[in-house]
């Protein structure tokens, strides 16, 4: 999911945010809906962002950027904040 954020850098991220590859987030099909879609209140459901993830191309790309930046909220990659957290312990 494309970040307001993506110009500025976090110290304690493996890359600078000014040095990673954001260009995936140009044709992503979440840059066509609203930060409601990928970050719905808690509780509510995440299958559309998800289904909506599932057809775009920068999938694995935004899936990647979200791990290794410790993304805490919402849908990157299809996968919700749970999803992520099991992918990486299985990944260790």
């Amino acid at each position: 999911m494309p970040s307001a954020l993506s110009s500025l850098s976090a110290p304690s991220a493996p890359q600078s945010l000014a040095t990673v590859d954001l260009s995936w987030q140009q044709d992503a099909l979440c840059a066509q809906a609203g930060p409601e879609f990928f970050f719905p209140a808690p509780g509510s459901s995440t299958r559309e962002a998800k289904l909506l993830c599932g057809a775009c191309e920068g999938r694995v790309a935004c899936l990647e950027y979200a791990l290794a930046h410790d993304e805490r909220f919402g849908v990157w990659g299809g996968l919700s904040e749970k999803e992520r957290i099991k992918l990486k312990r299985r990944r260790g």
